[in-house]
Parts: structure tokens; C-alpha cells; sequence
């Protein structure tokens, strides 16, 4: 038994900082992947597009008639105006996002204002 022990401890302290090199490891990539999100999470975004109520309004008038909208115009995007907007874009051959973007307003032939004009 006296001859085995060298070795169990040897086995032991090996695995140990084997243990501790992989943790120590992880760590840093932790650490360079949490720098990497905080640095995109930096960056400056442009202003976000909205479109107005009114705009909705007449989008939720043309998906009626349409038949992708059966809800009535309250210039809210509501679930069931987005859902109309995606049906609408995808017939239309637009990207699907259910959101008032710019590129469906003008398809809807739906008018910009100035501020949403220099986005």
C-alpha cells in the first residue's frame, strides 16, 4: 500500500490542475465572449422607424379590403394587423415582418412623413 501512494497522489494533483487549467480557461473565453456582446451592445443604432396612427389606420383599411385584416381601424399594430401585414408582404413579394416598415408603406401606397422620408 506504501508503494501505491506516491502514485494515487501523483493521479490526484494531476487531475486537479487539469480541473483547474479547463476552468481557468473557460473563464477567459467567458470573459472575451461577455466583452464581444458588450461591445455590440455599444454600438450606435439609428432611429427606429414608426409608423404613425394614421398610417396604420389606412393600412388596416387596405388589408380589409384586401381580406387580410377583419378587425377595425384602430392605429394600433394589434396581433391580427400584424398577421394581415405578413400575409399582405408575402403576396406582395415583400420581407415578411408584420411590421409598418417603410418599404410596405410605400407598396401600400401609403404616403411618408418628412421625418420618416430621411430614415
Amino acid at each position: 500500500m506504501m508503494k501505491r501512494r506516491p502514485w494515487v497522489v501523483l493521479s490526484l494533483l494531476f487531475v486537479l490542475s487539469m480541473v483547474t487549467t479547463a476552468q481557468n480557461s473557460n473563464t477567459n473565453a467567458n470573459k472575451s465572449s461577455n466583452k464581444a456582446i458588450a461591445g455590440n451592445s455599444k454600438a450606435k443604432r439609428g432611429p427606429i422607424f414608426r409608423a404613425s396612427a394614421g398610417q396604420i389606420k389606412q393600412a388596416q383599411a387596405l388589408l380589409k379590403q384586401r381580406s387580410f385584416y377583419s378587425g377595425e381601424q384602430t392605429g394600433k399594430l394589434d396581433t391580427a394587423t400584424r398577421a394581415g401585414l405578413k400575409q399582405y408582404q408575402q403576396a406582395e413579394g415583400l420581407k415578411v415582418t408584420g411590421t409598418l416598415n417603410k418599404a410596405t408603406l410605400d407598396k401600400m401606397g401609403i404616403a411618408l412623413n418628412d421625418k420618416q422620408r430621411s430614415m
